[in-house]
């Protein structure tokens, strides 16, 4: 049977704030199951490559500077629909337009410290996934 997995990371400013449990927290009582997860930092090479997909875009060079500010956690979530649960779950990138009960509702700053990271696509979860957690680190 195929599992439907997602791809997430709690950001730094969410890691800082102290929101880790919290996050956490809202993300398995929503019903996903953590199948990886781990507490690392990217360096800038690493945020560049992740994020190389935006790097034409003016936000860039920021995106890159935040994100490797300090540590992430970086976790593989499975649950039926991950993808698209997951993007609701988490809610609008402007935690301002973000709905009650979302992630970034609850814990996002602004627009470019939004808290969390979500795949938006099937195949963007399972390539991220793969950026941050080797085969045998997936359970």
């Amino acid at each position: 049977m195929a599992t439907n997995r997602t791809f997430t990371m709690i950001k730094p400013d969410a890691v800082e704030a102290g929101n880790i449990g919290g996050i956490i927290n809202m993300i398995t009582e929503a019903g996903f199951k953590i199948v990886s997860m781990k507490l690392t930092h990217l360096t800038v090479r690493d945020a560049q490559k992740f994020y190389e997909v935006h790097s034409e875009r003016p936000f860039y060079g920021e995106l890159v500077e935040f994100m490797s500010r300090g540590p992430i956690v970086a976790a593989i979530l499975e649950k039926d629909n991950a993808v698209e649960d997951f993007r609701t779950l988490i809610g609008a990138t402007n935690p301002a337009d973000a709905a009650e009960g979302t992630i970034r509702k609850k814990y996002a700053k602004s627009i470019g410290e939004n808290a969390v990271h979500g795949s938006d696509s099937d195949e963007n979860a399972e390539i991220e996934g793969a950026f941050h957690f080797s085969g045998r680190e997936q359970f």
